[in-house]
């Protein structure tokens, strides 16, 4: 993955049926596909997530929400 990342013309295919509407940008990362809400979203712009990778993430079975901490919960 990260060879994929630092070099993307190494082979690795790009999903074209990749839906536009499912890719999300993500300051400082890039942008991302999937539902960046599910716990199991790989937050890559390669592969949607561990359990479904080729998606759709809509109506997923697998779909488990994160769980999202701020600084003030992390001092606690």
């Amino acid at each position: 993955m990260r060879q994929a990342a630092m070099n993307p013309r190494t082979g690795v295919q790009q999903n074209y049926r990749l839906n536009l509407s499912d890719r999300y940008y993500l300051e400082g990362v890039g942008y991302l596909i999937g539902d960046i809400s599910c716990r199991y979203n790989a937050k890559s712009s390669y592969v949607r997530c561990a359990v479904n990778p080729s998606g759709p993430c809509e109506g997923c079975r697998y779909y488990e929400p994160r769980e999202f901490t701020t600084d003030n919960q992390k001092k606690v």
